[in-house]
């Protein structure tokens, strides 16, 4: 059985190996009514906590608490995947506590991931919003962005929202027209990863300079830049999409 306990966006490891609390740790969790929001899966054999968001929590004797981002590049995708389902669902559970249509209080699913509603009996999935992000290349340079929503101080790949109507590859189209300005040609899937931040599907993209010169749109990123891969700016970590795409896993 695995246990995850989540501070905001940190989960709590042991020090000395960064390998999840055991049992022990989570009793003391429970039975000092810490957690915020308790939720498992049997099937996936996994128990998961958040600490309220106010909670200034120290972590117990032998552990602490990372970014969930590092324990991602520390593990295995298997791995990486199930801690992101446990932050994500227990996100989602915290943001869906009544019904949007009646606003009756909102109770698991017995068979499904899914909430009911105990009133109207509506049924509610988990939210799931689809993104792109893609690595644009011209001969051995790459465009790389500094954004001003996100990660200010690091450049990475352009990234956005699939718009409803629209196809991945459409979008992927659409977003670098707005940042950069740019046309670009042989659009390429390479793979995907489930982002709990709090919601988030990363569909990766590489795809090649076709025409035009960069001229950012300011209310999305502070500068973009073309660069070369031995002289690369502070860019994301390992455990992420835009790390697989910079670093060159998907050449």
């Amino acid at each position: 059985m695995n246990y995850y306990i989540f501070n905001e966006k940190n989960i709590l490891v042991r020090t000395d190996s960064h390998m999840l609390p055991d049992a022990s740790i989570w009793e003391k969790f429970s039975n000092s009514d810490s957690f915020d929001s308790v939720f498992g899966e049997r099937i996936y054999s996994y128990t998961a906590a958040s600490l309220p968001a106010e909670n200034s929590t120290v972590a117990p004797s032998g552990c602490e608490f990372i970014p969930l981002r590092q324990y991602f590049a520390e593990n295995s995708d298997d791995e990486s995947a199930l801690a992101a389902r446990a932050a994500g669902l227990l996100n989602w559970r915290s943001a869906y506590r009544f019904c949007p249509a009646c606003g009756a209080p909102l109770c698991d699913d017995g068979h499904l991931t899914a909430r009911i509603c105990t009133k109207c009996g509506r049924q509610y999935f988990p939210r799931i919003e689809p993104c792109i992000i893609v690595l644009i290349t011209r001969g051995k340079e790459l465009l790389l962005a500094r954004h001003r929503m996100r990660n200010q101080d690091v450049y990475t790949c352009i990234a956005g929202f699939i718009e409803i109507g629209e196809s991945a590859e459409q979008a992927v189209v659409r977003e670098v027209r707005e940042e950069v300005g740019l046309e670009i040609q042989n659009l390429r899937y390479v793979g995907s990863q489930g982002w709990p931040f709090p919601d988030q599907l990363m569909l990766g993209y590489r795809a090649e300079y076709k025409s035009g010169d960069v001229h950012v749109q300011e209310s999305e990123l502070y500068e973009a830049k073309w660069f070369t891969r031995d002289a690369l700016p502070s860019f994301p970590k390992a455990g992420s999409m835009g790390w697989r795409l910079i670093s060159g896993m998907y050449d």
